[in-house]
């Protein structure tokens, strides 16, 4: 199955810090979890994959060409939802709409309109004046309001209460089950990839540690596994295990 989205040995390199040989494909119809303690590198390997940073080396492919070289002609198939955005605070989602609409030749007005009344959305409120989950979800509208095929999201789900949660972690899955769209989700809420993700990329000091179908990848971490545990790690515990020892390749 060709790829949406297929990164190859990207690098980056600062003063403190150093992305090295990022590689990880997503195919059509899958949730891709990116997970990593903080400073593993996932933000600086969005901001390098989307060109928001220049990256010293490595290629992106999305949806079979060079996001580098297409970057306007293929910008309109992707989205980016980011968790904990506050733009245009004061300003309410009829005008944010208004203006966001223009930079897409195929916004679909009716597709946003079922998005708005599926979502409980009111275009008369100020965006400050929702909460977190309803950001996220403004956002979400707008993103597939002008059918983008992709979805970067970059900590949804950060900051919002269980049952907010849930419901955005369900919506992520219907998103996906068309078959057409697949969604790339960083986050260091690993409980919400343990029930929504297909496949995990696992950063570690801006290195891949391990890049896999869910099963495959919990699988490979069996050795960490202690003698009283009696169900197989999530990737909490995993992340947990991984970081306090170093990593065993020869487990794999």
């Amino acid at each position: 199955m060709n790829s949406l989205l297929s990164v190859t040995h990207l690098s980056k390199r600062y003063p403190s810090f150093s992305l090295e040989d990022i590689s990880f494909s997503i195919t059509p119809g899958r949730v891709m979890g990116l997970i990593g303690k903080n400073g593993a590198g996932k933000s600086t390997t969005l901001k390098c994959l989307l060109h928001m940073s220049q990256p010293d080396y490595g290629q992106v492919l999305a949806f079979g060409q060079d996001y580098f070289q297409n970057e306007t002609t293929l910008k309109p198939l992707l989205s980016i939802v980011f968790g904990g955005i506050d733009f245009y605070p004061l300003k309410k989602l009829s005008a944010i709409t208004s203006v966001v609409r223009r930079f897409y030749q195929n916004w679909d007005q009716a597709r946003y309109e079922s998005y708005l009344h599926r979502f409980a959305l009111e275009e008369n409120k100020k965006f400050k004046e929702l909460s977190n989950g309803m950001k996220v979800k403004y956002l979400l509208a707008l993103a597939l309001s002008h059918h983008a095929k992709l979805l970067i999201l970059d900590e949804p789900t950060s900051g919002l209460d269980p049952v907010s949660r849930d419901e955005l972690l369900h919506i992520f899955r219907q998103i996906v089950d068309d078959g057409q769209k697949s969604i790339l989700f960083s986050t260091h809420i690993t409980s919400d990839l343990d029930r929504c993700a297909d496949d995990i990329t696992y950063l570690q000091n801006g290195r891949v540690l391990l890049s896999a179908e869910k099963q495959t990848f919990l699988q490979s971490f069996a050795h960490l596994q202690h003698p009283e545990d009696t169900v197989p790690l999530t990737l909490e515990q995993i992340m947990l295990r991984t970081e306090r020892s170093p990593w065993d390749e020869t487990a794999l």
